[in-house]
């Protein structure tokens, strides 16, 4: 397989990969957020009795990873080309700070007091003033999605401009 070929393929599969992750958290954003932080903690027991079998947990992960996977493919698969190379750099970074590294560090433990440790641990105002941390925090992740798939989209189209000037 040509090298050319392989730089395409990546391309279109971390966009593809971060199109999907942002599409995740937006839809996350307007269908189940209303609905899990609207009137905590009473809004907070309820996510944890319908979120039993599967969850957000269970999507954002494994496709995190690939997100993070195919951006360092991309960017091994682009680098000898100065057009593209930061456009997936800077989409892999985007992404690891804000979607793996910031959850890491600000949701993750946010999580566990809402939704892990046993009803009843926190109070009530407690548990609320996390809802509102929790959900104030989401609009970095929001944001730092739809940077990245921008980034991607836009290395995509940068390289699909290449080949229809040259005629491939």
């Amino acid at each position: 397989m040509s090298r050319s070929r392989l730089v395409w393929i990546g391309l279109v599969a971390l966009t593809w990969a971060a199109m999907m992750s942002f599409g995740g958290v937006a839809a996350e954003t307007v269908m189940l957020y209303p609905n899990i932080f609207h009137n905590a903690p009473a809004s907070l027991e309820r996510a944890r009795e319908f979120l039993t079998i599967s969850g957000p947990s269970d999507y954002f992960p494994p496709l995190g990873a690939s997100v993070v996977l195919l951006g360092i493919a991309a960017t091994v698969l682009t680098w000898r080309e100065r057009r593209l190379r930061w456009w997936v750099v800077a989409a892999t970074g985007v992404f690891v700070a804000c979607e793996f590294l910031f959850s890491v560090v600000f949701f993750w433990p946010r999580n566990e007091i809402m939704f892990v440790d046993p009803v009843g641990t926190h109070s009530p105002q407690y548990l609320r003033q996390v809802a509102e941390e929790f959900v104030a925090g989401h609009r970095v992740r929001l944001v730092g999605g739809a940077v990245t798939a921008a980034l991607a989209f836009t290395a995509l189209l940068r390289w699909a401009r290449r080949d229809a000037t040259r005629g491939r």
